[in-house]
């Protein structure tokens, strides 16, 4: 019964979220409410869900708070229009540096806050080249969640595996940044096949960029000044955390703390823009995933994986790769590297003689690449989408799968071969 009626919440959790009935971040504490509700969990359960990974949410409270200094600047719109002058408006090499800027700020930077700024940007470029900016668009998106994949801090997905993990920033750099940056390749020259072949601009349209003024788009270089100064100082912190083990939320609200004293700002101006619906939704699905967890469901996945796998760690990995792309592509990365996490830990104990790593790598890859897969998979599918259609500029579901998948299925690919030569 207990299993059912877990079933049942979980399920309904994610109809609300998927139908957009129900805010995400109410639907998640309402499923994780529900979980304790009904005797799933108890109170210091539910509690202990939230607590346990609070390093997560004051991570993701500094680097929101560091990244809306960073974004007050204009410099995402600066850097746009002057890549877009530096290539003479030509649209293909154009959308190829656009790409590599969204993924290198991607991997450092909010993914979500990264292409919110980008996406007006490069519908406005499109517009002015008289391209098709759903072009821009989905290779901005495949970008985003791409580079996420490349540190700890590139998405919440990978605050989520890090702490089940106990995975520090430096070894994804060293084990997801190079597939990373294999995958962004592959989507560049995949884009080109199917699009950039046949991007062509008239001469008065190039000249029409190049008329464009960069440097209206920096609206205050005092504040450029400090807040990539302190950006700078938390992410080396983050390289060096393995040495000074000061922990990353520590870092990462310093330098949000400093930042907000060195620019006399009042606290209760920044902290609006302090993302809680996001939070919220962390609180709210850490307790959803426990109720899951105490039901038995993820032994019995778990299990089921390790059948499959008949006690080969190789093949173990695959399975997880592919399993967490295709659940992210329903419930979204976030869901899936919580849920997924606690598959892994049930399944590490069988392979007690072998590095187990390779299980975390498979399922980092798995969430953030088969984030490509539909609007769905990702909170900045959601809001590029959006973006674009507020724009004028309307991507359906089925339009966004099949640019997505070609993507998806040819970078899990490289991925699996990449895990079986790198671990195996």
């Amino acid at each position: 019964m207990q299993l059912a009626i877990g079933l049942i919440i979980f399920i309904t959790t994610f109809y609300l979220i998927i139908t957009e009935k129900v805010p995400g971040p109410i639907a998640t504490l309402l499923g994780g409410l529900s979980m304790a509700l009904v005797g799933i969990i108890d109170e210091h359960e539910a509690l202990h869900a939230i607590g346990s990974r609070l390093e997560i949410i004051l991570l993701l409270v500094g680097m929101m708070i560091i990244v809306h200094f960073i974004s007050e600047t204009g410099v995402f719109q600066y850097l746009a229009v002057k890549v877009a002058q530096l290539v003479k408006g030509e649209p293909f090499p154009l959308l190829v540096l656009l790409a590599v800027i969204t993924a290198v700020c991607s991997a450092f930077l909010d993914n979500v806050t990264t292409i919110l700024l980008m996406a007006p940007v490069s519908i406005l470029l499109a517009n002015q080249l008289k391209v098709d900016p759903f072009v821009y668009i989905m290779t901005l998106i495949m970008s985003a969640n791409i580079g996420g994949l490349a540190t700890l801090i590139g998405d919440p997905t990978q605050l989520i595996i890090g702490a089940e993990g106990k995975i520090g920033f430096n070894d994804f750099l060293m084990n997801t940044a190079p597939i990373a940056i294999i995958s962004l390749i592959m989507m560049i020259v995949t884009v080109y096949f199917m699009y950039g072949r046949k991007m062509t601009v008239s001469r008065d349209l190039k000249a029409r960029v190049m008329e464009l003024d960069a440097s209206r788009s920096l609206k205050n270089i005092r504040l450029l000044q400090e807040s990539a100064t302190i950006f700078a100082l938390v992410i080396f912190g983050f390289l060096m955390n393995n040495f000074i083990d000061k922990g990353l939320a520590i870092m990462a609200l310093s330098g949000a703390v400093v930042l907000i004293l060195i620019t006399k700002r009042e606290p209760i101006e920044v902290f609006k823009h302090v993302e809680w619906d996001t939070l919220f939704f962390f609180m709210g699905l850490f307790m959803l995933i426990q109720g899951i967890e105490a039901t038995g469901i993820v032994d019995l996945v778990g299990d089921q994986v390790l059948e499959l796998a008949d006690g080969h760690l190789h093949i173990a990995a695959s399975m997880i790769l592919w399993v967490s792309a295709i659940f992210t592509s329903v419930i979204g990365n976030v869901a899936n590297a919580a849920m997924v996490s606690k598959i892994i830990h049930h399944m590490t104990p069988t392979f007690l003689n072998e590095d187990t790593m390779s299980l975390w790598w498979a399922l980092s890859m798995g969430s953030l690449l088969g984030g490509n897969i539909t609007i769905l998979a990702s909170a900045t599918n959601v809001v590029a989408i959006n973006s674009a259609n507020k724009a004028g500029c309307k991507i359906t579901f089925g339009k966004f799968m099949k640019f997505g998948i070609v993507i998806a299925v040819q970078t899990l690919v490289v991925a699996n071969i990449y895990l079986w030569v790198k671990y195996f």
